[in-house]
């Protein structure tokens, strides 16, 4: 398998660590600020509750104050004076607390006991101790009053103030007087600065957070609301605690119910610490700050009341879910239209996926893989496929059974039988998948007999049967280092001969056409002549003498008369022959040789190939001078011609009848033609990898560019190439303007050119940056052009003249790595972007090209197109444990109900859309041997066309409906989501 993009930049990922993240890091202090707020306002409402339970027992205390002491009535309904003499205060709850009572006093024990609630104002008090409570207090009539104490309380008077045993002076009076002055002064400064700060600091963004932590607890005060899941988003960093439903605020209850003992026995034992307390500490507390703050009182309590459970609040804009990918949390947010995001059900997509043809051939680096079928059919291969394309209908077929990619291709002699061998490759999981070849019917397309698996390592390099007894026998060659040669009866599955071969490459391997107990081998330097006898395999090298030993030896075939010939690396073409024993030279015991009879000056360069035709005659192709000559039997050349240079080097070449032949070249190429006729590609594709995939908006063609520095545009209809044009740079994004004109290609240094299709030529030739390009997309009514580049900005461009002028509207700034993907929304007015930090974000570009801050603003936009591989509608694709990189593309149909995925492991996945949940149920299919790197679907879902990286394959998958397609293919797999939890926020 290839590897994903992140190699595609290195120069912009170097460049990218030399700046913090800064954007990063004020996501990270922004949702720190926010759990403090939510932390804040959680505390607020508590306080609230509680208050609404003070106001509750506040009567019930003041009765029992009046039935215990008939003259705390005067006290209690009018203006109490600190001093005595002036400044009126009203009393405060926290000075109950502080009254002076004798050692039998039994109002500490009701407080203790908690008797008509009086222990719950106490531990509210105490609990507020830094700021003192001050409220009006309320006296019912207290002669309907039962006595409930029987001890007298003492009048309050500012001697309870003094330390014990202090003379009450005229100086003390002063003293205390302006002491009060100035505290009260102070305190009512800093409670304005604290409320304001509070109130500054509540904005809507956290009042979601705060309303799930607050209905948990409105429920377990009133014990009346239906218990509701809570949610699985991570809350903010809480110590432990024994309670279910514990934090801060339950630990400082629980804590106050310990403090109201300690508290009063210590202001009981020490009146001098007890009114410092009441004189330095006075402030004013929470209740103090709503009753100041109406606002915030009312928004408290507004809190308060909008407080639900979670069910009900599904489905509304409070809610989000997050997915993790390498640790990172990304938040998307949940469109208003759907209700309730748990119950949401992920099915099968209603569409599956045929392959219905295979673009390319594999002739860069492969040998003898051409041959022409009785059928009419040319049998070759491209990544895992095994392609029967009918030369004359133009149709084809297709063998399928391979998991990773075929090297090699051998024809029985009954012309029916094909074997088949495939390289190793790896599983997702690194887990490597061993080689193996297959034998199996090119009419029913049926697999007869795998062998090999668990024997070969790496791959299998050539394949061969033997002739002369039916094809009983099949010789492999694998690509280990001593790259083994073994013979198998391959119908019966069993091994009987296996050997060391030699640690340089093996190119060719076939069976003596008239003894099959005599096999050849070649390779770089050397040919080796194997014999089976008596159950072992013997090997001859053959012996060059005087003539120049080659670097390679690249093929070989049988003449008629039963003499072997090898084209080489030199332009030769050797004729080798049995020579007697050498017995003066090797002395007594010499065996007979192999050796050169004749040498013939074949080609300027390598010979890659020969056929021998049905009269003896031989047909040799040329490497450096991409010529193809006919030879007689006896190596007179007779004819001669030379394919286009555009075609590469000859490769292979499969006879047809004498006369016509196939060609297959160095640049993934089949040629088919005659001498005098010439020749015509039935077979084109490109011969790097590839990135660039565009479809057309109103006709049935797509267009693809790669590292090969071709862009193709091609025809899904009649499988061909409409045309083709050489860039002067590697093409790795394309897209269509709307009126279906012209088309935007980027190329990889920032450079990006607009391709007339009717003309061929460049219309518009502009330069953004100085690093490649990612991504192209027009807005869908044409206007703008949005360009994502590598040095992390989108550039976005006026279009006019229908695609052929471009001016500069403005640029996108605030990615903080490269971009990857982009879509616009249906009115032209937005985009959404993906980078490769794993970044959405949104840009208001008729509004300037700004970013928009707050993306929850964005759930319910609608898209002209989905190609971002980040966000809500397409969160389940992703599988678990996934680094980021695992999918390269993906492609919402044009009917908006199935989504096509692209990953990194040589499948191409078809999901249902929307697909926002993990474990989403989808069907994949196989047939590329290298990551897949970009899909589309062309005009009215038609067809699906996926592009191959390394294994530079295109294949266009027909799109049916309902139960109908290759069932093989259509395999159900759960792509979980990478952690992913729901959380309840409304921000950015």
């Amino acid at each position: 398998m290839d590897g994903s993009t992140n190699s595609l930049d290195d120069v912009s990922a170097e460049s990218s660590t030399e700046f913090p993240d800064r954007l990063s890091l004020m996501e990270v202090r922004l949702q720190a600020q926010e759990d403090e707020i939510m932390l804040l306002k959680s505390s607020l409402a508590d306080a609230l509750r509680k208050l609404r339970l003070h106001d509750q027992q506040i009567p019930l205390l003041k009765q029992q104050l009046i039935a215990v002491n008939p003259t705390a009535a005067r006290v209690l309904n009018q203006p109490y004076y600190v001093d005595g003499f002036s400044k009126p205060c009203r009393l405060s709850t926290s000075s109950l607390d502080g009254l002076h009572h004798p050692p039998n006093s039994h109002i500490s024990n009701t407080a203790e006991n908690g008797e008509g609630g009086a222990n719950t104002i106490s531990s509210h008090n105490l609990s507020t101790s830094d700021r003192c409570t001050q409220t009006d207090l309320w006296i019912p009539n207290h002669k309907t009053v039962p006595l409930a104490l029987t001890q007298g309380i003492q009048s309050l008077s500012l001697e309870d103030a003094l330390p014990e045993g202090a003379p009450f002076t005229e100086n003390t009076l002063t003293k205390l007087r302006g002491e009060d002055e100035v505290i009260d002064e102070d305190e009512r400064d800093k409670d304005h600065t604290w409320s304001s700060e509070v109130e500054d600091s509540i904005q809507p963004t956290t009042i979601r957070t705060l309303q799930q932590q607050q209905s948990k607890g409105s429920e377990d005060s009133q014990g009346s609301c239906p218990q509701t899941p809570t949610s699985s988003s991570p809350a903010p960093p809480k110590e432990p605690t024994s309670s279910p439903h514990g934090g801060p605020l339950l630990r400082m209850q629980e804590g106050e119910k310990a403090m109201v003992r300690r508290n009063s026995e210590k202001l009981s034992k020490d009146p001098q610490d007890k009114n410092k307390q009441r004189l330095s500490k006075k402030a004013a507390s929470s209740t103090n700050l709503l009753a100041r703050s109406p606002s915030l009182e009312s928004r408290a309590k507004d809190l308060i009341s909008s407080t639900g459970s979670q069910g009900a609040r599904r489905g509304t804009q409070s809610q989000s879910i997050k997915m993790f990918i390498r640790g990172r949390p990304i938040t998307m947010y949940i469109p208003s239209n759907i209700l309730n995001y748990e119950e949401l059900k992920m099915d099968l997509p209603s569409q599956r996926l045929d392959l219905d043809w295979v673009y390319g051939y594999r002739g860069r680096d492969c040998r003898a893989n051409l041959y022409l079928l009785p059928s009419g059919e040319a049998v070759y291969f491209i990544a895992c496929v095994v392609v029967l394309y009918h030369i004359g209908k133009r149709t084809q077929r297709h063998y399928r059974k391979h998991t990773d990619c075929v090297r090699c291709l051998a024809i029985h002699p009954d012309k029916v039988r094909v074997a088949s061998g495939q390289t190793a490759g790896v599983d997702k999981d690194g887990k490597p998948l061993q080689p193996f070849v297959h034998i199996w019917d090119s009419k029913t397309l049926v697999t007869l007999q795998q062998i090999g698996l668990g024997t070969f390592e790496r791959g299998v390099g050539a394949v061969a049967f033997s002739n002369s007894d039916a094809g009983t026998f099949l010789c492999v060659i694998d690509d280990s280092n001593e790259h083994m040669l073994s013979v198998w009866d391959w119908n019966k599955n069993t091994k009987h001969y296996e050997v060391k071969s030699t640690n340089e490459g093996v190119l060719a391997v076939e069976f003596n056409p008239t003894d099959t107990n005599i096999i050849i081998t070649c390779g770089k330097s050397h040919v080796y002549f194997w014999t089976m006898s008596a159950g072992t395999l013997t090997k001859k090298q053959g012996i060059f003498g005087k003539y120049k030993k080659p670097k390679f030896v690249l093929c070989f075939v049988f003449s008629l008369t039963g003499d072997v010939l090898t084209g080489d690396s030199e332009g030769n073409i050797l004729t080798w022959g049995k020579s007697a024993a050498d017995i003066k030279t090797l002395g007594k015991g010499a065996k007979e040789t192999f050796q050169i009879m004749k040498q013939t000056r074949a080609h300027e360069g390598s010979v890659f190939t020969m056929c021998v035709l049905q009269g003896g005659a031989i047909l040799s192709g040329g490497g450096k001078d991409r010529k193809i000559i006919r030879w007689s039997a006896d190596l007179a050349p007779e004819r001669e011609c030379e394919i286009p240079e555009k075609f590469g080097a000859v490769r292979t070449i499969a006879d047809v009848d004498g006369e016509e032949f196939l060609v297959g070249t160095t640049r993934n190429a089949i040629l088919r033609g005659t001498f005098s006729d010439g020749f015509v590609a039935i077979v084109q594709g490109h011969v790097d990898e590839m990135w660039g995939l565009a479809t057309h908006p109103s006709q049935n063609i797509f267009l693809t560019c790669g590292n090969d520095r071709q862009v193709y545009v091609w025809n899904a209809e009649d499988h061909k190439l409409d045309w083709c044009t050489t860039l002067e740079e590697s093409g790795l994004c394309a897209d269509f303007c709307p009126n279906g004109a012209v088309v935007s290609v980027g190329l990889s240094t920032g450079r990006w050119v607009v391709l007339d299709l009717q003309t061929k030529e460049v219309v518009s030739d502009l330069t953004d940056g100085n690093e490649q390009l990612s991504v192209m997309r027009y807005s869908p009514d044409g206007c703008f052009l949005a360009v994502g580049s590598h040095d992390n900005l989108i550039y976005i461009y006026n279009v006019t003249e229908g695609g052929r002028r471009y001016t500069r509207f403005g640029k996108c700034t605030g990615h903080s790595s490269f971009i990857t993907h982009l879509d616009w929304s249906k009115d032209g007015k937005y985009i959404m972007s993906n980078s490769g930090d794993y970044e959405i974000l949104y840009w208001d570009v008729a509004g300037g090209c700004k970013l928009l801050r707050n993306r929850f603003e964005s759930k319910d936009r609608e898209w002209a197109s989905y190609t971002c591989v980040l966000g809500f509608h397409v969160m389940g694709v992703w599988l678990e444990g996934s680094d980021g990189t695992d999918i390269n593309a993906l492609c919402r149909s044009h009917s908006e109900s199935i989504v096509a995925v692209a990953d990194d492991f040589c499948k191409v996945h078809l999901f249902q859309y929307p697909c926002p949940k993990p474990k989403a149920p989808s069907y994949k299919y196989e047939g590329h041997g290298s990551h897949v790197t970009n899909v589309r679907f062309t005009l009215n879902d038609s067809h699906l066309v996926s592009l191959g990286g390394k294994d530079t394959c295109i294949l266009q998958w027909r799109v049916k409906r309902g139960g109908t397609g290759d069932n093989k293919e259509h395999v159900p797999s759960s792509s979980p989501v990478c952690s992913s939890s729901v959380s309840s926020q409304n921000g950015t």
